[in-house]
């Protein structure tokens, strides 16, 4: 069948993901090609306080993402886009969205950057004998009843970014078993851990709360499953010209993290993979329970349910972003022409002639607070000593260390507890530039890492799949499904004994300057 049929019978998959700086389409055929992409720009922001996200603005641009993939379909293949085999949503994982009984919003989108959750986040990890990140919602929920904000008593549901664009488009209040289990615990049944959730409603109770944890969140659901269909109201909010037909099915919303396993197809046991963007987070499938409760590390699931070490740091490349334009603009300045491919191109290329420990030079890239690595508050700062060695290879690699200081943090933690992962397969936007990536990250980690061809847009390449596993995988688990899309196995990069010693000794030095980073809340507010 070619194309053209493909697209006018249906035989298609869309993936949608809300990334933390780009909302992103991708249209597959029925070989998981692409068909059509698309992406907008957007941008987080401080609303009262919070890190937030519009979310009017979220659906104009995904209008535009989706106008854009329209578009390119009829200018290609001839044809109108009217019908979609199955849709999939999904965003960055984690947050709150709490909504009245009249789908009022109670309260700006609080993300996961944000990090004032951090009584809530001890106390219910102590409740639960489980560790609750500040990040997940159930610690922005419970934080908010500790500080007795005047919304609470009015909520009727609560959402993720994913949940709630699914929860427009098909009127179903829903999670994939990877989002849901950063929203809260499940048990070894793939639904919310009914002990713990158990005691926290004893908490509403004793606080005089009318609801109760099981009539706010949404259901779980698990991959494969149907979750629902575009509506009328959906498919006038996606495609307002009215070309879209409502009807089409789609597949359980799932989180950035579960998507990132899927695109790099590491959903199997002792797999792992590492999603590098805006964020930077580390997926290690696990064989067994983890033997202690470790602050450091979620655990939470794939999309099918199989339980997840994650590591988590809140800050990747924003402040690598930041230098970049800096660059960039000085370049602009006096006449030269990089767009901003080119300009991280030039660093990436330009780390790699770096001395493996940065010729001394240190950078914290905290733009919030950062749990792994001990900092409630954050404030990027760069440091050297006067003999150090300051060059552009040098402080681009230093800029990179920086953003893998977490992650290998965690990964020392996880050997402790007896995990050890033979490599590493990566995806997003920092494995645009795979060798410089593999070969720096393989020397932090001590493994090998390794990219596949869709590792720079993984995400929403990840959720069409998923997507298309709800409409093609029946009596096939996820983990045989996708074994049978991947044409191709990663490409690995080994570590070399001087990039292991390099980021070592860097990481030494980083510890022991961390009193810097930790003090600068309070001496730059």
């Amino acid at each position: 069948m070619d194309i053209a049929s493909m697209i006018s019978s249906g035989r298609t998959s869309l993936g949608i993901e809300f990334g933390s700086t780009r909302i992103k389409g991708v249209l597959l055929d029925e070989s998981h090609t692409i068909i059509a992409q698309a992406d907008r720009e957007w941008s987080d922001h401080l609303e009262n306080g919070w890190w937030s996200y519009s979310l009017d603005e979220a659906f104009s641009l995904l209008r535009e993402v989706y106008l854009d993939i329209k578009t390119q379909v009829e200018k290609t293949y001839g044809c109108p886009l009217r019908k979609i085999g199955t849709i999939g949503i999904s965003g960055m994982m984690h947050g709150f969205l709490p909504f009245d009984e009249n789908d009022r919003q109670l309260c700006e989108f609080r993300t996961w950057r944000n990090t004032k959750t951090a009584e809530a986040s001890a106390f219910l990890s102590k409740l639960f004998s489980f560790n609750i990140p500040q990040r997940w919602s159930i610690a922005h929920l419970c934080q908010s009843i500790l500080n007795k904000e005047s919304f609470d008593k009015d909520i009727s549901s609560m959402f993720t970014l994913s949940e709630y664009v699914h929860y427009r488009l098909t009127g179903l209040k829903v999670a994939g078993r990877g989002e849901a289990s950063g929203m809260f615990p499940l048990g070894e049944d793939g639904e919310y851990e009914k002990n713990m959730m158990a005691s926290f409603d004893s908490l509403l109770k004793e606080c005089n709360y009318k609801f109760r944890l099981e009539d706010i969140l949404p259901k779980v659901l698990c991959s494969g499953e149907n979750a629902g269909y575009l509506t009328e109201d959906g498919a006038k909010l996606l495609d307002p010209s009215g070309t879209l037909n409502s009807g089409i099915p789609f597949c359980p919303p799932e989180g950035d993290a579960g998507t990132g396993m899927v695109a790099t197809n590491s959903v199997s046991v002792n797999t792992g993979n590492i999603s590098a963007g805006t964020s930077i987070f580390l997926m290690a499938c696990l064989s067994k329970p983890l033997k202690e409760i470790h602050p450091e590390i979620d655990v939470v699931a794939t999309p099918d349910g199989k339980p997840v070490a994650m590591v988590h740091c809140n800050t990747c490349t924003s402040d690598l972003d930041d230098w970049v334009s800096l660059f960039g603009e000085f370049a602009s300045k006096n006449g030269l022409k990089m767009d901003k491919s080119q300009l991280y191109s030039f660093f990436y290329q330009q780390a790699l002639n770096a001395e493996k420990d940065c010729g001394g030079l240190l950078n914290y890239n905290c733009f919030s607070g950062e749990p792994v690595c001990g900092f409630s508050d954050g404030r990027p700062l760069f440091v050297r000593k006067a003999d150090s060695k300051f060059d552009i290879p040098n402080f681009y690699r230093s800029l990179l260390y920086s953003s893998l200081v977490g992650i290998r943090l965690g990964l020392d933690i996880m050997a402790e507890e007896g995990i050890h992962l033979d490599s590493i397969v990566g995806n997003g936007g920092m494995f645009k530039n795979p060798v410089a990536a593999c070969s720096i990250l393989s020397g932090a980690f001590h493994t090998k890492v390794g990219v596949m061809k869709t590792s720079g847009e993984g995400g929403p390449w990840g959720m069409a799949l998923l997507a298309e596993y709800a409409r093609k995988g029946k009596g096939l688990s996820l983990e045989k499904y996708l074994d049978g899309c991947f044409k191709e196995k990663p490409s690995f990069i080994e570590p070399s004994k001087e990039e292991e010693e390099g980021f070592d000794e860097y990481l030494r030095r980083y510890k022991a300057a961390s009193i810097l980073e930790k003090e600068a809340p309070a001496a730059l507010k």
